[in-house]
């Protein structure tokens, strides 16, 4: 499905404990390599949850295993939670692969204390 170049990766946040866009949460996105793995870019949701540009696209798209870590802990703190020491979901990551030149939409709902993610359109 699709051709080299035309696939894209994008993500959006929702703070299922307060019902609202996660808006400044930070996100890294990794590439593995073997038995390595590489730091693509870091990037901060917006005001809907969303990531101003797709992570991936163009001739970066790339079929392959990835890993988004989301930083949910700090996100929470900065909403004036009060989380253990130390907290049950701090770093959130969710490893998934490419096999295609399409659209991948990885969203993730989170709360202090539970979270999930699917592979969005």
């Amino acid at each position: 499905m699709g051709k080299p170049g035309e696939g894209r990766l994008t993500t959006h946040v929702l703070d299922t404990a307060s019902g609202r866009p996660a808006a400044g949460m930070e996100i890294a996105l990794y590439r593995f390599n073997g038995e390595g793995r590489m730091h693509l870019k870091t990037v901060i949701t917006n005001a809907d949850g969303r990531c101003d540009a797709p992570l991936l696209e163009g001739n970066a798209f790339a079929p392959g295993e990835y890993e988004l870590i989301f930083e949910a802990g700090n996100y929470l703190r900065k909403q004036g939670m009060r989380l253990p020491a130390p907290a049950f979901l701090d770093r959130v990551p969710i490893r998934f692969g490419i096999a295609e030149h399409s659209h991948y939409h990885v969203p993730l709902l989170v709360s202090p204390y539970g979270y999930s993610t699917y592979r969005g359109s």
